[in-house]
């Protein structure tokens, strides 16, 4: 006979969320219109009316957050001369796993002189939350990608904070068929503890990455000129003809605010919802 754990496992695992959206965007007489999509599960994509001849994505997980065992895939492609720019109607909170880490999957296609700005608003991991994300970027040599990304440790406004948990982060940027960034980040354990030392976060609860393609020098000495404006810790280089600033602060305020700063000084235009 089935103990009652079990029986209540096997439920849990049977009523993980599932979600998927792959969709692709062409140019057409100058103007990026949606081709073929697909959703499935509790993943949704909205576009709201077009601002000028780019096209906006919203991403919505009816499910209302990530649970340990969830899996979401997101496949997108942006055809030739196309312009996209992505986001999420709001931050995405990881709950605390029982059992398997939750997986986030993001595939990004940028075709030749196409540019595609991903947005999303924060990801907040909660105390004991197990997550694994990764990220697989192909772009065309003439591509151009504005990327970034910022992961909250707790609810620090509310006096919450992650002290244990598993947080697994893959990037793999390619250009022109040829890897030029590969990078893995691995938090587990008493995160809490790691995040309080000197030489990781310096008890700071947000981090935060930005890459921009092409990137290069003048960039990089565009966006010190803010540094006296930041509030946290910002650090920014450029090689192999992309830039990457990195981010660390107290909290997902300052967090934001340095990042916003940072994103002016590329001429990126934010989504409305990041200014709500």
């Amino acid at each position: 006979m089935r103990s009652d754990v079990s029986v209540t496992s096997g439920v849990f695992e049977a009523n993980r969320a599932r979600g998927a959206v792959r969709f692709d965007v062409h140019a057409r007489d100058g103007v990026t219109r949606r081709g073929t999509l697909h959703e499935s599960g509790s993943l949704r994509v909205r576009f709201p009316s077009p601002e000028g001849e780019g096209l906006s994505g919203v991403f919505v997980n009816t499910a209302g957050g990530v649970a340990g065992g969830d899996r979401f895939d997101i496949d997108i492609t942006a055809a030739d001369a196309a312009r996209l720019t992505l986001t999420t109607a709001a931050a995405e909170k990881v709950y605390r796993a029982q059992g398997k880490a939750a997986e986030l999957n993001i595939a990004l296609k940028v075709g030749a002189g196409a540019h595609l700005s991903w947005l999303p608003q924060e990801t907040i991991l909660f105390d004991r939350a197990r997550v694994h994300r990764r990220f697989d970027i192909a772009l065309d040599e003439a591509a151009s990608l504005l990327l970034c990304e910022i992961v909250v440790f707790g609810r620090t406004a509310m006096g919450e904070r992650m002290e244990q948990g598993e947080f697994v982060d893959r990037w793999r940027l390619s250009r022109g068929g040829g890897l030029v960034f590969a990078e893995t980040v691995r938090l587990d354990g008493h995160i809490g503890e790691k995040l309080a030392r000197s030489a990781v976060a310096k008890s700071g609860a947000a981090i935060g990455t930005a890459l921009i393609v092409p990137g290069d020098e003048a960039l990089v000495e565009r966006i010190r000129e803010a540094s006296e404006s930041f509030a946290g810790e910002v650090g920014i280089s450029a090689w192999n003809g992309f830039a990457m600033a990195r981010f660390c602060a107290q909290d997902a305020a300052r967090l934001r605010a340095d990042m916003m700063a940072v994103l002016a000084r590329t001429g990126a235009a934010l989504p409305r919802l990041w200014l709500n």
